[in-house]
């Protein structure tokens, strides 16, 4: 399990720069929005991690959600086309990390139809004034359409667990946490990393070696004994597969 929650943990933290560009101008509006006197301090930050709480919030609802269809696939015998699903889709995260491929954000348009309906009531809750205001503005936003999001719930659904995928998804949601509470200087020192090339490409690959290592079949020994230190023993392993 430990390898999952560090995989949705990196998934959001790496996603940072697709997270300023979907949310950024939202906190941005956020912040803005907010009465003089709140805008600095505890007020500002109580309303800000309220608004994030939120966010978060709903990304974990909707992996109980998901999940529970997962574990309805499970159960009708599904399990390995979910193992494929996940790991073509940690394959696709890999590359969309990496900017090796952007086609991950065309899953977006799923959610627009849904979103079309959340949208004004999310506006109606603008300019926020109150922690429980911003609470609730972040929950309807967590609806957003996103590629990194979607994806990420596909995959963590498909461990045929709703408390899995729950739990999958909070990680992922604590991942984009630091870059979107980052402002000024703190955000573009944190981008300016995110971005670093060696550090992307290096944790992209870690993901589209775990998203191979997901698909079912025999070459798991093989992406095992690669990321392995020399001399490791890893009788088992496909073993352990069998319950991502």
């Amino acid at each position: 399990m430990l390898p999952q929650l560090f995989t949705a943990l990196a998934l959001g933290l790496l996603g940072g720069g697709h997270c300023i560009g979907m949310c950024g101008g939202l906190m941005g509006a956020l912040t803005l929005a907010i009465p003089a006197e709140q805008r600095k301090g505890w007020p500002l930050w109580r309303i800000l991690l309220s608004y994030n709480l939120g966010r978060i919030s709903s990304y974990t609802l909707a992996g109980a959600l998901l999940g529970s269809f997962g574990w309805a696939l499970q159960g009708m015998g599904l399990g390995v086309v979910l193992r494929t699903i996940a790991g073509l889709l940690m394959i696709c995260m890999g590359l969309y990390l990496a900017n090796w491929w952007s086609g991950l954000t065309r899953i977006e348009s799923l959610g627009r139809g849904l979103w079309r309906h959340i949208e004004p009531r999310a506006r109606r809750l603008l300019p926020v004034q109150r922690p429980a205001q911003a609470l609730l503005l972040g929950m309807l936003w967590g609806w957003l359409p996103c590629g990194l999001v979607y994806s990420s719930l596909v995959w963590a659904s498909s461990h045929g667990s709703s408390g899995t995928s729950a739990l999958l998804m909070l990680a992922f949601g604590l991942g984009t946490l630091p870059t979107l509470l980052a402002t000024g200087a703190a955000a573009d020192k944190l981008t300016a990393l995110l971005r670093k090339r060696s550090l992307r490409i290096g944790a992209a690959s870690l993901i589209i070696a775990f998203g191979l290592w997901t698909l079912p079949g025999p070459h798991q020994q093989w992406v095992i004994s690669t990321l392995a230190p020399p001399g490791s023993q890893h009788s088992g392993g496909h073993h352990d597969h069998a319950q991502p």
